[in-house]
């Protein structure tokens, strides 16, 4: 995805700017990937960089009018109304638009970077102190990637790019890979490489010499949580106030906009305060290949409500033909931030930049309002991994349920979003730029606000939707929630929909061993195709058995995934033949072989 890489040395410059042009190349993922590099030799500073044309970040290195302060910017800042032109009125020479303030912005703000707002990272770098500041935002949701060594300190977007100067770090963390089978990612700022670290967030690490200095933070999470929680009216009112007022920031910029429409009520919140003209917005939902989902039929009335173009990208049969080729690069391109069953996230994300290069999404709304909980472990199936690798597997649990404990924004905001979330979300930054309002400063400060009382019960979410846009309100979600809430019809339509999406989870990937031998003696049936479809746009139990089931065997029978050090041989045979047959369900166990195979196999091999 964009963003920067760079190394702080003593090397000889031909060296380092040897690596450093190795390094920008592991990042330059798409012919519409523009590239970059800065140099302070004097410093030890080398700075490189990948960015889109016409994105807020594009015209880098940033400099103040002396020239001794540069800055190397990655992302976007969504800033208070004014702040440009302030800067302007204070004697700052500024371009028209984009990020040309934030420099000015560092020589005023000794709290730089705790005023910007957005997911981003940077360096900046001054002379006049003799200083260069690695930084990153508050969430630490735009990652910055580090090793520390004799001859320097690494940083880059993405961890490839310093296993490019760096391949004696392809090297394994057992306890990174157990909590990747556990819960999809890593914790803790720890990453599947065993000497490569993740930033935390809110970092502003200062570097003076060549070498690191102070290892600052600019924010911690009490900061909100001390805060004095509000009435329900009075909560209810900020929020509101909140997320009206700061929306247009989110749809600014040169970039053409679209928003990935679901049948949730997230993004629907956001059509009805955003108020889009006609025809001005694209929208788009990622439709199956069985039928209609909910998503695709409710986000087209609402596209139609609000005078909007909609179109559905379909996950079908050209995934699918294309499998290998998305799957492989998906675990490539997130480096143990997701699954295999993500890999249609990265083939829908190719598509909806054909439509807009900037994607508004719902995202995170649930997880800020609600405290939705997705960072959860599973746990594997017995005998598959053995015994010394399952207490990694286990521990993952184990620390999760330590963060668990936490306020449970903060739980949402700094540790299950950039854990959990980013892999995702990573992925589709090497297409989009991605934004979502629900992760905007004031908006989940706010949030820290909630009555006591407020959990996943309370959900504040229907009202919003309401007293943004009535005729919105009245269009129900896939889950029949909305509209009005106390007939009858309501009431039988929300039960029959809360069925077919029980149903659907069990003719697919959580389909128990007993339905599934039951489902295999009824095969001519077709049963599952009464069900799928209706909810979920990936059916991976069918796909595996079915259409992918050549991929399958090839690669989790193939010699070298048998004799991987944590997995039982007869139990992956056993998994892979019965799930194969047809009699068997272990769509998530084959999911996660795929994607511990492919990491090897990219990675470590």
């Amino acid at each position: 995805m964009p963003g920067i890489v760079g190394l702080i040395t003593r090397m000889p410059r031909e060296r380092a700017e040897r690596d450093l042009r190795r390094m920008v190349d592991a990042l330059r993922h798409e012919p519409f990937y523009r590239t970059g590099t800065w140099i302070d030799e004097a410093n030890g500073v080398y700075l490189g960089w990948t960015v889109w044309e016409c994105s807020f970040a594009e015209q880098m290195p940033l400099t103040n009018e002396s020239g001794d302060v540069s800055l190397v910017f990655s992302g976007e800042d969504y800033p208070e109304a004014g702040t440009a032109r302030g800067l302007r009125e204070r004697g700052h020479t500024l371009t028209p638009d984009g990020p040309s303030y934030l420099a000015h912005l560092y020589e005023e703000d000794s709290t730089f970077p705790a005023g910007l707002n957005g997911m981003f990272h940077g360096v900046v770098t001054d002379r006049t102190r003799g200083t260069a500041t690695l930084f990153n935002d508050r969430f630490g949701m735009h990652r910055i990637y580090y090793h520390e060594a004799k001859e320097g300190f690494y940083f880059a977007a993405e961890a490839k790019a310093i296993l490019a100067v760096r391949p004696e770090l392809r090297v394994a963390d057992p306890r990174g890979l157990g909590e990747f089978v556990a819960l999809s990612c890593v914790l803790e700022n720890r990453t599947i490489f065993a000497g490569i670290q993740v930033l935390p967030p809110a970092s502003a690490w200062v570097f003076r010499d060549g070498a690191i200095a102070r290892r600052g933070v600019y924010f911690e999470p009490r900061e909100w949580e001390e805060q004095t929680p509000l009435e329900s009216e009075a909560y209810y009112r900020e929020l509101r106030d909140v997320l009206s007022r700061n929306l247009p920031r989110y749809f600014s910029g040169r970039e053409r906009i679209g928003i990935a429409l679901t049948g949730g009520l997230d993004t629907r919140v956001i059509m009805a305060w955003r108020k889009p003209q006609p025809g001005t917005l694209s929208c788009y939902t990622f439709g199956g290949m069985f039928r209609e989902c909910e998503d695709v039929k409710i986000a087209r009335r609402i596209a139609d409500l609000c005078r909007q173009t909609h179109q559905v990208l379909e996950v079908g049969n050209e995934f699918l033909s294309r499998f290998p080729h998305y799957a492989e690069r998906s675990v490539y391109l997130s480096e143990g931030g997701v699954d295999v069953y993500h890999a249609s996230d990265l083939y829908v994300s190719e598509r909806a930049r054909q439509i807009a290069p900037v994607k508004v999404v719902g995202t995170y709304g649930s997880e800020m309002i609600r405290h939705a909980v997705m960072l959860s472990p599973t746990a594997p199936t017995p005998g598959l991994y053995r015994p010394e690798f399952l207490t990694y597997v286990n521990r993952a649990g184990e620390t999760c349920a330590n963060f668990r404990r936490e306020h449970p924004v903060t739980f949402a905001a700094f540790r299950q979003s950039p854990w959990f979330h980013h892999g995702i979300l990573g992925l589709e930054q090497t297409q989009l730029t991605v934004r979502s309002p629900y992760l905007d400063n004031d908006f989940v400060r706010t949030v820290y606000r909630a009555p006591k009382t407020t959990g996943m019960s309370d959900d504040i979410r229907p009202r919003l939707v309401h007293d943004g846009d009535p005729a919105l309100g009245e269009i129900r979600t896939d889950r029949g929630v909305v509209g009005n809430a106390g007939s009858l019809v309501t009431s039988v339509t929300r039960a029959l929909l809360e069925f077919t999406v029980k149903a659907e989870y069990a003719y697919d990937y959580g389909m128990p061993q007993w339905l599934a031998r039951i489902d295999h003696l009824l095969s001519p049936l077709r049963l599952e195709r009464l069900f799928l479809g209706r909810h979920k746009l990936s059916h991976f139990r069918v796909w595996y058995r079915d259409e992918l089931s050549q991929y399958v065997r090839e690669m989790l029978l193939d010699s070298r995934t048998l004799s991987r050090p944590y997995l039982n041989q007869q139990t992956v045979e056993t998994i892979v033949n019965g799930h194969l047959k047809g009699n068997r369900n272990y769509t998530t166990e084959i999911n996660k072989m795929l994607s511990l195979e492919l990491l090897h196999r990219t990675f470590f091999d």
